[in-house]
């Protein structure tokens, strides 16, 4: 297949930066953008979250409902997690149906979050096998200038960790607030020049290569990793990327926990 020339002038220019250690926005390897986090900006939803990381903005929003729990699960609730990116976001993204990239972006969001056990199901169960709460946690891209998956599992634990349980609205109690026990966080890294960076921009998506989504607990487990696109990378790159997720999943968390 042939490469496009824009894209193949653009991976020129990005090997050239990397000879010299350096990246388009002026960053270093791996320097995360400027980021904005507020939680609570959305009045209709039960918990939501608002996260920018330089042009790169999403939403979170969380609802509940009702479910009936699956017959094998009689004592649990559920968790469903969506991402949806419309062409405001970016003109490289289509309307209609959810596209192959948004719905990789919902299920890695997801698996991070559902892994790492920070919803505990059985406490969503209201009557055994009958009534159970499902939590609905939707993400929306606003503006995408890359890193959408950073971003927006970065708004969807926010917007959990300030989500209240609507149970006076469905007649089963009390209002309370959702119960999450850790906060789970990803971070993301793209070779970029042939060499791995973190925080990739739309334009060294464009022009970089494989990538590699790490979702770190707070004790520093491993709940979610899921590498993307085609490509290897080394054991010594791995190490060099977990130690750098370890040090910056911390940072992320304390700036979650803090709001």
């Amino acid at each position: 297949m042939t490469i496009p020339i824009v894209p193949k002038l653009l991976r020129s220019h990005l090997s050239d930066l990397a000879e010299r250690d350096a990246r388009i926005d002026g960053r270093g390897r791996w320097e995360g953008r400027e980021l904005e986090v507020q939680h609570s900006i959305l009045p209709r939803a039960e918990g939501s979250a608002r996260v920018r990381m330089g042009d790169t903005i999403v939403l979170a929003g969380v609802k509940f409902q009702i479910m009936t729990p699956y017959p094998d699960r009689p004592n649990q609730g559920g968790l469903m997690c969506s991402a949806e990116v419309r062409p405001v976001a970016g003109r490289n993204w289509e309307s209609g149906p959810p596209s192959p990239e948004s719905i990789e972006l919902g299920r890695v969001v997801d698996r991070g979050i559902r892994e790492s056990g920070c919803i505990d199901v059985d406490s969503l169960c209201i009557i055994p096998g009958e009534k159970a709460w499902q939590v609905i946690l939707d993400l929306f891209a606003i503006s995408d200038d890359g890193n959408l998956f950073d971003a927006f599992a970065l708004a969807g634990i926010t917007a959990l960790r300030n989500a209240t349980v609507p149970a006076e609205r469905f007649e089963v109690g009390e209002d309370y607030q959702l119960s999450v026990s850790k906060t789970p966080i990803m971070c993301s890294y793209h070779r970029v020049g042939g060499r791995f960076v973190f925080d990739a921009t739309a334009r060294e998506e464009l022009g970089g290569d494989e990538r590699i989504h790490i979702t770190l607990g707070d004790d520093n487990n491993v709940h979610s990793l899921q590498k993307g696109l085609k490509g290897i990378f080394s054991a010594d790159e791995f190490t060099e990327i977990m130690d750098n997720a370890i040090e910056r999943t911390e940072k992320l968390r304390k700036i979650v926990d803090e709001l």
